[in-house]
């Protein structure tokens, strides 16, 4: 990854219900959801979900198939491991150990519900 890649994609999360979709999309896994779906669960009116899945698309973030009548959006799990990797690339000058911090990204350890608990909030 490069500057500008990560620039962009840091760009297209930095926008509060681009990250509520990303989030959701990340959640629902490989299989995605549909654009329906995913309008329905975030409150979001069908043109706006469309302008922010098209930026997030453009950034690399997520990727969307056609099934049937519906477009199905699933968020990139490379490009966002890819993100995550170079943001923690060199960390504490390659030798995170000495000092003292961990490097690598949280685990999420919360409940499904509770997490659905705390997007809504």
């Amino acid at each position: 990854m490069n500057d500008d890649t990560a620039v962009a994609a840091l760009g297209a999360l930095a926008q509060a219900t681009r990250l509520k979709i990303f989030r959701l999309l990340v959640e629902a896994g490989p299989d995605g959801m549909a654009a329906g779906a995913i309008s329905a669960a975030l409150a979001v009116p069908a043109p706006t979900l469309s302008f922010h899945l098209m930026h997030m698309k453009h950034a690399g973030l997520i990727a969307s198939r056609r099934d049937s009548r519906s477009l199905i959006y699933a968020a990139d799990f490379a490009a966002m491991t890819n993100l995550l990797g170079y943001l923690t690339d060199n960390c504490c000058g390659g030798n995170p150990a000495a000092c003292g911090v961990s490097c690598a990204p949280a685990t999420a350890i919360a409940e499904p519900a509770v997490r659905r608990a705390r997007r809504r909030r």
